[in-house]
């Protein structure tokens, strides 16, 4: 128990420092790819401005002129105002550093010109394809390879100005990978502290737990001694007034105390650390054939239908007395719940590489009960808390202590509307 309750800690405590490094890994990384993305695109809204005013210009320069429109050529004209720019792109470096290119088409889709003044790694063929693509997702602005696009489009015609920002992207990338490996590796740590430290945190509530099974083993040793007297006392007077129902109810009542002091030794036990320290490999099959047995005699005898299905040769590394222990309790809970004439069936097969034991019994079982209590200690159905089934009410939490000591878990599922099944997985 200890070392679930140590685990269940670690898990809540990275899952929350995780949370808190994955918030601020995307936090960091979102806020700097709107900020870059926000610079890039008033940048190439500038340059885009300066390129439909240049080549407004330049149509103006043709008509004048009387001349024709020329194939797609460079242009003589004056450099972007880079000192009048937004800020991704001033500075003295900027006329060296700001590397695009423009594309204009007419109304009818067809390539005017290509201005690549300022880059020098792009031919116009590759021009033309890269804006024929931009054009025919119909998007304003985005990222197309290393570029930063923003198309305009107005009664004359169409124009993509293509923004170099390889440099950007690359920073985008780097900033990631060392956020995400700063964040790895922050985890890592963090989590082998957490690891270091959980023995301590856990330690006060080890201690309870220590304090708490010391008292029920020595009350129940101290319990043990007078209980003994009064049934060997109620023995000898039964002895002595054959069919008292007064000397009888005391027998009853101190064979369910002894059975009770019995049990809650038992379940101390189990929440030991190592509660079986000699473990072996058995016969599972055999071992719940042996346990089976009288209680299909018990079912039989009460009128209740009864039927198992054991796979052969089962195998189960454990302890042999304490499974049939849990046999004992998940058969004895179905015959003494399932109703008159009802139906109990065990099945124990293997499933891939685990052992399933299934108990199944007809029963009536309200809507409202919560199928998990069942296991809680000392829980009952009938909140009278009646004893007339002569069960304990830790039953059930003995047989969830017994799986988890071997590894597995045990649960109650609904079965119909009358039917319940205790499924236990090794």
């Amino acid at each position: 128990m200890l070392k679930k309750m140590q685990r269940r800690f670690i898990l809540a405590a990275m899952a929350a420092f995780g949370t808190v490094m994955l918030v601020l890994v995307v936090g960091i990384n979102i806020a700097n790819y709107h900020r870059t993305t926000s610079m890039q695109d008033d940048l190439a809204v500038s340059l885009l401005e300066y390129e439909q005013n240049a080549h407004a210009q330049r149509e103006r320069a043709h008509r004048e002129h009387k001349r024709e429109p020329r194939e797609p050529q460079r242009l003589e004209r004056e450099s972007p105002p880079f000192d009048r720019m937004p800020a991704g792109g001033r500075g003295p470096e900027a006329p060296f550093m700001t590397r695009f290119f423009a594309v204009y088409c007419d109304v009818n889709g067809n390539f005017e010109m290509i201005s690549k003044d300022y880059i020098y790694s792009i031919d116009e063929e590759t021009a033309k394809a890269y804006a024929q693509a931009i054009l025919s997702k119909g998007k304003e602005k985005g990222y197309y390879g290393d570029y930063r696009y923003h198309a305009s489009t107005n009664e004359t015609g169409s124009t993509v100005l293509f923004l170099n920002v390889s440099q950007q992207l690359q920073f985008m990338k780097n900033l990631f990978l060392i956020s995400a490996a700063i964040g790895f590796f922050s985890i890592l740590v963090v989590f082998l502290l957490v690891v270091f430290f959980s023995r301590y945190a856990i330690r006060p509530y080890e201690k309870n737990m220590e304090r708490q099974k010391r008292f029920i083993t020595d009350a129940g040793h101290e319990l043990k001694t007078p209980i003994t007297s009064i049934a060997a006392s109620a023995d000898i007077a039964a002895m002595e007034h054959e069919g008292d129902a007064w000397i009888s109810n005391i027998q009853k009542q101190t064979a369910r105390l002894t059975r009770l002091v019995g049990e809650l030794v038992t379940l101390s036990r189990l929440d030991e650390e190592l509660p079986f320290p000699e473990k072996g490999t058995f016969s599972l099959s055999d071992a719940a054939w042996e346990t089976a047995e009288p209680f299909a005699v018990l079912a039989k005898a009460e009128g209740k239908s009864y039927h198992q299905s054991i796979e052969e040769k089962l195998t189960l590394y454990g302890d042999c007395a304490s499974i049939q222990q849990m046999l004992s309790i998940l058969l004895d809970n179905a015959v003494k719940y399932s109703d008159a004439d009802g139906e109990i069936r065990l099945d124990i097969y293997r499933k891939r590489r685990k052992v399933c034991i299934e108990v199944f019994n007809t029963c009536d079982l309200p809507d409202e009960v919560d199928l998990d209590r069942l296991f809680d200690r000392f829980y009952r159905v009938d909140e009278s808390r009646c004893a007339c089934t002569g069960g304990t009410g830790i039953g059930l939490s003995m047989a969830q202590a017994v799986a988890e000591a071997h590894g597995g878990k045990i649960k109650a599922q609904r079965a119909g509307k009358k039917a319940i099944r205790f499924r236990v997985t090794l």
